[in-house]
């Protein structure tokens, strides 16, 4: 007869570990938080939170560091208001989970934190959440809130991207050679702060940051980082905060320059604004994030002429495009810049737009023999 499985016991399931490092100052954020509204409460006020605003119109850019910067504006978030009410419960709910995370020192993906905290409330058939997107969106309000990012409070995204390069990193306990892991490269880690991933050895002159991993796996097929002494990355489309992250420690921390070889359509150009920049949405961030010597490769709007390209690879714009095309265009840091103006003009005339993988008509190689050496020779970049 099988036996039956043991029962763990809550005691067991909310063990705790000694809190150290990083995590003290973190878990002082959150008892902080959680202080204050006791406070509050204490002096029979009604509950609330401030909570910065992570809008446009409370983004700006600061020209002097050239990223994008959060304002000042907070929003109120009440308990005794009915619309404000189940979002003020939800904050403090994720605040609660972040806190349990660090006690047992466990970490765990954004969609886990969704269905450790969604329940049924008592008497009601009212959830905590209903779908993950509401979790996401309170996660970022806390780490506003506290001042502590979401890898300092346990959480990660899914992994996306990858390296390839001569780097060498301690990850945990493993040594991990990005020279010599084969066609999947390194996979990038959701956290890569330096008490996760430390670089233990580097010796890249430069990154070469593409945009999806299908055109990364010609230039790792081809061992374009090898000839050049680079290392080569990707995000899988727009680079998540891992990505970004990583990008910001090998540019500030082993001096080396990037250079982004994106899609010349709407979306290239707002990857490399992203990476260049910041987010607006989450201009917190920005100063472990945003690479303002970001330089911009490819592909650009001349090439279909310069590349000897054929109508058959061009993809037509439509009016989303066009309309997203002029709003990056009066970003304020690409308004200034006349060569980004007429770059992103002569798309629109064009219109067409073209994605990397355009250039294989001229030669599967094409990319990595001729056209990515002949910009970096030449020094042909948009900044």
């Amino acid at each position: 007869m099988a036996k039956k499985a043991k029962r763990t016991t809550d005691e067991e399931e909310d063990k705790e570990v000694p809190i150290k490092g990083k995590d003290i100052e973190t878990m002082a954020k959150l008892q902080n938080l959680a202080g204050a509204v006791v406070e509050i409460a204490k002096k029979r006020r009604d509950p609330y939170l401030d909570v910065p605003s992570r809008s446009l119109s409370n983004s700006h850019f600061n020209r002097k560091k050239r990223l994008i910067e959060m304002g000042e504006k907070k929003n109120r978030r009440e308990l005794f208001n009915l619309n404000q009410a189940r979002s003020y419960m939800q904050t403090l709910l994720v605040g609660s989970g972040c806190t349990r995370l660090i006690r047992q020192g466990k970490n765990t993906s954004i969609r886990g934190l969704y269905y450790m905290l969604k329940k049924t409330i008592d008497g009601t058939k009212e959830n905590t959440f209903e779908e993950q997107g509401e979790s996401d969106t309170v996660i970022e309000d806390l780490e506003v809130i506290t001042g502590a990012m979401r890898e300092e409070l346990h959480l990660y995204a899914e992994p996306k991207g990858a390296l390839a390069g001569p780097i060498v990193f301690i990850d945990g306990e493993n040594e991990l050679d990005a020279a010599r892991m084969g066609a999947a490269g390194y996979p990038i880690p959701s956290i890569v702060e330096p008490d996760r991933v430390r670089i233990k050895k580097c010796e890249a002159k430069f990154i070469l940051h593409v945009e999806k991993g299908t055109v990364w796996q010609r230039f790792n097929e081809d061992k374009f980082w090898k000839k050049h002494n680079c290392i080569v990355s990707h995000g899988g489309g727009q680079p998540s905060r891992g990505v970004r992250r990583m990008l910001h420690r090998l540019h500030y921390e082993h001096k080396l320059p990037v250079f982004c070889l994106l899609d010349n359509d709407p979306w290239g150009y707002y990857i490399y604004s992203v990476i260049k920049q910041g987010s607006i949405n989450l201009a917190f961030e920005s100063m472990r994030m945003a690479i303002p010597d970001a330089k911009f490769i490819g592909l650009r709007s001349i090439d279909f002429e310069r590349c000897q390209l054929k109508d058959n690879v061009t993809i037509k714009l439509d009016d989303k495009d066009r309309t997203r095309a002029k709003q990056i265009a009066s970003y304020p840091w690409f308004a200034d810049k006349k060569p980004w103006q007429a770059e992103i003009k002569k798309m629109i005339d064009n219109g067409f737009k073209l994605e990397v993988e355009a250039l294989i008509s001229r030669d599967i190689s094409y990319v990595t023999e001729q056209y990515v050496p002949e910009r970096l020779q030449n020094n042909d970049w948009l900044d």
